[in-house]
């Protein structure tokens, strides 16, 4: 392996935007949430940086979509090669930063490569169409960059789903403007600089800006920018939304879920615990898949909250720097104690805690409710925490009535041993993403990803949509040689 790709050294206090820069708007002092000290420091981006790197990006963009196909795919496929043969260098990163374990790591970065990869073959794929037109023409519809995206990433998989964004996005032609969230600067962002930078990538089409509020708003009302690309929040996108529809730019927003997991009488009741406690508390329950609500039927519901109870009291929670745990800590102390006032809300509206409820420093122990109902908070907000909250129903259309209730529509899942029995059910849930005899977490670089009601504005990314995203159609009609109109 060649020397590590990831230096403090280059990134102390500064932005990347046609190199390492000093930033205009200070520093951002980047917290280990483990410790709750200070990991690392960076710059941190104003309206003028993003002015200035939107402008660079826009100079830079159409010498890029000029060039062969073989050619952008190239360096992406050895940014994926890099993400691969750096892998030991960049995990701790990921850990660190956004508290993840050893295992969620290495996957994160595998699915990273996987992404990057699907977007350097889809840089040769067919770009247009023929159309039907008149003798002596010829008529194209043919896919063309967008000009200059704007990718707006949250924590919680920082290097997934910034790269995602990113790297269709250059594969089509388009430069890119990356905001990571600030507490994830290094991982979320940095870390795929240099890997591009490693690449070959041409300066000027890829700059990293780590910033608040400010920064993002700079994004949504540039006129160099054509599109942004948002994940986060439910709350935070229909902000995004608002302003970068009001200056006219394309808007792809991958927000919030409430995801049920439905456990239908019929299934495994250890088979089904098992995926009730992965979805639920996978990363700590920071997932926009996470299986935020537990709709067990009546005839199956002791046997596998006993069985959840006994999993949330053998799983080992901590740093994962510091040994092998299954839970890390979550990302940040106002995030813990939002948690924990839910699951204490929850309690005093007649829920009852089975499990957990406690807490380490940021470390949440894996927590059960049961008896959690319409109304509570548990039932009804999306908690990014360890929560595994279980809600009992009595036949298949009272699943789904709860399934269903409320904003949300990301992904479901349902537990049985009968294929036809679930996908019938299947076939009432509004989600984007259904998944039969499978927990609600699952994405890959292949699968249109994307939610339904206020999970998402009905775009999707990933596989077959990227094309779709990240660039547009531009009609072109061609005849041998002009001829004369009635005028």
């Amino acid at each position: 392996m060649s020397e590590p790709l990831l230096s403090a050294d280059a990134w102390t206090d500064r932005l990347f935007s046609d190199g390492w820069v000093k930033p205009s708007g200070g520093v951002i002092a980047v917290q280990e949430p483990a410790t709750e000290t200070v990991l690392t420091q960076v710059g941190r981006a104003d309206r003028s940086d993003v002015a200035r790197a939107a402008a660079s990006a826009k100079a830079a963009q159409p010498a890029w979509a000029a060039l062969t196909a073989d050619a952008r795919q190239a360096i992406l496929l050895r940014a994926a090669d890099l993400l691969v043969e750096h892998a030991p260098d960049l995990a701790p990163w990921i850990m660190r930063e956004s508290g993840s374990v050893a295992a969620k790591a290495a996957v994160e970065l595998e699915h990273a490569a996987g992404f990057v990869r699907q977007a350097g073959a889809m840089a040769t794929e067919a770009a247009g169409l023929v159309l039907p037109s008149s003798p002596g023409k010829t008529s194209i519809a043919r896919r063309v960059p967008l000009g200059v995206v704007a990718v707006i990433s949250p924590f919680n998989f920082p290097l997934v789903l910034s790269i995602r964004a990113v790297a269709p996005a250059l594969a089509t032609g388009n430069a890119v403007v990356l905001k990571p969230d600030p507490r994830t600067p290094i991982s979320g962002g940095f870390l795929i600089a240099r890997v591009f930078e490693a690449a070959g990538l041409p300066a000027g089409l890829l700059h990293v800006l780590p910033g608040d509020a400010e920064a993002g708003d700079a994004l949504c009302r540039d006129p160099n920018i054509a599109m942004v690309a948002f994940t986060g929040s439910t709350g935070a996108g229909r902000k995004v939304g608002e302003v970068a529809g009001a200056h006219l730019k394309k808007v792809a927003l991958e927000l919030g879920g409430k995801n049920p997991l439905i456990i239908l009488d019929d299934a495994d009741p250890d088979v089904a615990a098992s995926n009730a406690a992965w979805g639920a508390w996978l990363h700590q329950g920071q997932v926009c898949m996470t299986a935020g609500r537990l709709l067990v039927q009546r005839g199956i519901h002791d046997a596998v909250v006993e069985r959840l109870a006994a999993k949330a009291g053998h799983l080992p929670v901590g740093d994962p720097m510091r040994g092998d745990v299954a839970l890390g800590p979550l990302i940040s102390r106002g995030q813990l104690d939002r948690v924990h006032a839910i699951v204490s809300d929850t309690v005093a509206d007649g829920a009852r805690l089975v499990a957990g409820g406690t807490h380490k420093g940021l470390c949440y122990a894996p927590t059960v409710l049961t008896g959690v109902a319409p109304g509570m908070r548990a039932f009804e907000e999306e908690i990014f925490g360890p929560i595994a909250a279980v809600t009992v129903f009595d036949d298949l259309d009272e699943a789904a009535r709860l399934a269903n209730d409320g904003p949300y529509g990301l992904s479901a899942g349902i537990i049985s041993g009968s294929v036809g029995r679930a996908m019938t059910l299947g076939a009432k849930l509004e989600v984007g993403h259904l998944h039969i005899n499978d927990q609600t977490v699952d994405a890959g670089p292949h699968s249109p990803f994307g939610g339904m009601k206020a999970s998402g504005n009905g775009t999707r990314i990933s596989g077959p949509a990227n094309l779709d995203e990240f660039t547009t159609w531009r009609w072109e009609t061609v005849k041998a040689a002009a001829t004369a109109y009635p005028f």
